[in-house]
């Protein structure tokens, strides 16, 4: 939802530095890198329980992922591998955080709750499938009421208030389920208008 909404106007902000960190020789991959290792330290910091600074270490990894597409614009090294590169380590730094929550959970609370950050990373693996499968068949699955970006906002919230975590993630999850079926009406929408079109005839 963020994600389209308001893409344009957070490009105006960034391509600016973009510029300047490529004048510095800043490379796109290397914030990429620099995303997953700072998502890393945070998955341990959350995991031992010193969830704000998992917090402050979850708006950081947020940095070099939003600044990494502006930077290889500026310096004009975008490419297929880049934009591979920067997908992959989305859904890298997505497991790493959310296992982060897991281990806080199974040393912190009783029972099996541990196994709710699984389920809404599960959830949020297959909306990230959903539109990868869909874009190699030609269609979009771009939207939804809870994507990338919204995640990070309500699991901030929900390190930055620790007694909201549960229910936090209860929330991501039924809402990543939601936007699952959302895309999944979407793209079978798109298909099946392209079933139903009329084929031209072959001249002889």
């Amino acid at each position: 939802m963020f994600d389209g909404n308001f893409r344009r106007g957070v490009d105006k902000v960034l391509d600016p530095v973009g510029v300047a960190l490529s004048r510095i020789g800043i490379t796109a991959n290397a914030l990429t890198a620099a995303g997953i290792v700072i998502a890393s330290v945070g998955a341990i910091f959350i995991g031992q329980g010193r969830l704000f600074l998992g917090f402050v270490f979850l708006i950081l990894t947020g940095l070099p992922d939003a600044l990494d597409g502006a930077v290889a614009k500026a310096s004009g090294t975008s490419s297929i591998r880049g934009a591979f590169l920067d997908s992959v380590s989305d859904r890298v730094t997505d497991i790493l955080l959310f296992c982060g929550i897991a281990w806080y959970l199974a040393s912190n609370e009783p029972g099996r709750i541990m196994m709710l950050p699984v389920a809404v990373m599960g959830a949020a693996m297959l909306i990230s499938y959903q539109r990868a499968k869909a874009e190699s068949l030609g269609f979009d699955a771009k939207g939804g009421i809870m994507e990338r970006a919204e995640r990070f906002i309500v699991m901030a919230l929900g390190l930055l208030i620790s007694d909201i975590l549960i229910p936090v993630l209860w929330v991501m999850l039924v809402l990543t389920l939601v936007t699952a079926v959302q895309r999944f009406v979407k793209v079978w929408n798109q298909a099946t208008a392209q079933l139903n079109l009329p084929t031209e005839p072959n001249n002889p």
